[in-house]
């Protein structure tokens, strides 16, 4: 049986589209980030990180965190959604670690940034928003030229960065700007398996708002990570790294 921890973010939404397009059984855990359960003694012995995603397999017999980590984990494991080798294994690995390394931190980096006071940080908004424009042009141009991330078919490069696309909407772009982009995106949204992680990662959003509602100031500076206390964000956190 695998059990996977975690909450409504993208990064969580990614390993649960993998689970149910390779037919796996799974347990979902709410980890209550917004009330701190990350530094919990039990979760930190899964990951030292305190983050969400955590993936604890019993085929393997020790906890996988790092959502890159564990889409290559599940592939290799399963034989599928991953070559085995040569090119087309690279070009997968090459758009998996793109989105690690770069769709990931810069949209969520937008996403803190639009959370708090305009007034306090309007160099970085905007910044970030410069960025996130940049990561999506780089995706369309990409799709542009190829059906899927990385390369003919469908792979777990694709599954990392679906859920990060839907933010173009939210970070109050048009999808004018990126056809390719909007195109791929329905693709996978019409995927049986992405329509049963979207209605199964349902049951953490309904959680995350009852850990916010119960939230205090010092739980969101320790969500934020910030050393010394800091301005309330103006909408609540959605996600987490």
């Amino acid at each position: 049986m695998i059990d996977l921890y975690g909450m409504s973010s993208p990064n969580v939404l990614k390993i649960v589209l993998m689970l149910e397009e390779l037919g796996l059984p799974y347990r979902l855990h709410h980890v209550a980030v917004h009330r701190s359960e990350q530094f919990d003694p039990g979760f930190l012995a899964m990951n030292p990180l305190a983050k969400v995603p955590v993936l604890v397999d019993d085929r393997l017999g020790e906890p996988i965190f790092e959502s890159g980590a564990i889409l290559i984990y599940l592939a290799e494991t399963e034989g599928l959604l991953l070559p085995a080798g040569g090119p087309a294994r690279y070009a997968v690995l090459k758009w998996l670690m793109a989105q690690v390394a770069n769709v990931g931190p810069l949209l969520g980096q937008l996403n803190h940034f639009n959370m708090m006071p305009a007034d306090e940080n309007q160099y970085a908004l905007s910044r970030y928003r410069d960025q996130a424009a940049r990561i999506y042009g780089v995706l369309d141009a990409r799709l542009a030229a190829s059906p899927w991330l990385g390369g003919a078919d469908y792979s777990i490069a694709d599954i990392a960065t679906w859920p990060w696309a839907s933010y173009v909407d939210r970070h109050g772009f048009s999808w004018d700007r990126w056809p390719a982009l909007k195109t791929w995106l329905d693709l996978i949204a019409a995927r049986p398996a992405a329509k049963r992680a979207t209605e199964a990662t349902g049951q953490f959003r309904s959680a995350d708002m009852a850990a916010r509602a119960a939230a205090t100031p010092e739980h969101f500076d320790r969500f934020f990570w910030r050393s010394t206390p800091g301005p309330p964000p103006v909408t609540p956190p959605a996600a987490v790294r």
